[in-house]
């Protein structure tokens, strides 16, 4: 079943054209199934979906799309080890319960992982708290303090110390500011958000 033609987010737009043609993939925080719906149409990628929000289920299942609701804090404990070729995180590990958990679970599941996050350290944010000393409002970071599901701002060089902690290992990585990609050189300060593919 085709669906209409979306323009992806540069984050995800990368992580479909490093996912192989045929790969089975499990989507964490998969929200209206658009990088599915890509992978599926475009690369014949066996993609399964699991997302928190009804509503965004519902809209996934209106297109063909393979996803259960559940809250993957909990619910990815059930699934086995290695079911995936790739489990994909993106822009969602800022808003899981214990983030270096997650990180677990997806190297379990999948056999590579790909992740991708707003950076805390990027300038303009910097700027802004030395500025006005309050939590900046962004087009990554767009609701305020009180009302956000970010509850862990994470910085680039958070992320890697955390994936030396855990001994994964970065296959590439990928850094974007103004939704243009962007060399690696000062990442941590110069990019909005950056994207992983990491495995064990």
């Amino acid at each position: 079943m085709s669906t209409p033609k979306a323009t992806l987010r540069p984050d995800l737009a990368v992580i479909a054209e490093h996912v192989p043609a045929g790969a089975r993939v499990l989507d964490i925080g998969c929200g209206d199934g658009t990088l599915m719906a890509a992978l599926r149409d475009k690369r014949g990628v066996d993609a399964r979906g699991i997302e928190l929000s009804p509503e965004e289920v519902e809209l996934c299942v209106s297109k063909g799309l393979s996803v259960i609701q559940g809250d993957a804090n909990r619910d990815l404990a059930q699934y086995p080890d290695g079911a995936f070729d790739y489990a994909i995180l993106s822009q969602t590990l800022q808003t899981a319960e214990r983030p270096d958990l997650m990180l677990d679970h997806l190297l379990r599941v999948g056999r590579q992982a790909f992740v991708s996050f707003p950076n805390f350290a990027y300038w303009r944010m910097r700027l802004s708290l030395l500025a006005q000393g309050r939590m900046p409002v962004t087009r990554h970071l767009p609701v305020t303090w009180y009302e956000t599901e970010n509850i862990h701002h994470l910085t680039i060089e958070d992320f890697r110390a955390l994936l030396d902690e855990k001994g994964v290992k970065t296959e590439r990585c990928w850094f974007f500011t103004h939704d243009r990609k962007i060399g690696s050189a000062g990442a941590n300060w110069r990019a909005e958000y950056a994207v992983f593919q990491l495995s064990r």
